[in-house]
């Protein structure tokens, strides 16, 4: 019995001693869903497209503490290339900042945004550029990924995708993602 008593004892202890969970890093949005497919509004407008090329509604939550600033992407890994597709990078988003509006055109437009700047896409503009894949080539799945930076990012004007993505992911303390998905027939 006192070995039981002992036993419970130190299990006590060692819950106690726990550090609490952190709250956890969550993206979501009134516009797509994880698995789900996208409407046609965040369908790219050129290149055979004629979507809407509207930007989904972003909101997140929980960033980790020492989030200096945030980043968001969406990237279409199936896209024929060999190396995916960029549909959006945005960096250095302020760190007060916990959601995007639906349809984000101008970074000038919201004084919020002040500091944040697009990189050219690879549709070749600065800003969001919706799903257009191949017709006939089946769902191709487009990862919308917010990401907590530990310091906003410097970053020669003509930045690559690539480059982008190097120095978001070298500077992240999380990331949270949607998986949408969309199809031409």
């Amino acid at each position: 019995m006192k070995k039981l008593v002992s036993n419970l004892l130190l299990a006590s202890s060692l819950v106690l001693s726990l550090p609490a969970v952190a709250d956890t890093f969550t993206l979501s949005s009134t516009d797509i869903a994880q698995g789900q497919h996208m409407n046609k509004a965040q369908e790219f407008q050129g290149f055979g497209c004629e979507g809407g090329n509207k930007s989904p509604q972003l909101s997140w939550i929980g960033a980790p503490k020492g989030t200096e600033a945030f980043a968001v992407f969406a990237y279409d890994p199936d896209a024929p290339t060999g190396s995916g597709w960029w549909h959006w990078q945005l960096i250095n988003i302020d760190k007060e900042v916990s959601s995007l509006p639906s349809g984000l055109e101008s970074l000038s437009k919201d004084a919020s945004l002040k500091g944040a700047r697009h990189i050219k896409n690879d549709y070749g503009v600065e800003g969001f550029g919706g799903a257009c894949p191949p017709q006939g080539h089946g769902v191709h799945r487009y990862q919308f990924t917010v990401y907590a930076l530990s310091e906003k990012l410097e970053l020669p004007e003509d930045a690559s995708g690539a480059l982008t993505g190097y120095m978001v992911k070298a500077k992240s303390l999380a990331s949270t993602s949607i998986e949408a998905l969309y199809k031409r027939d």
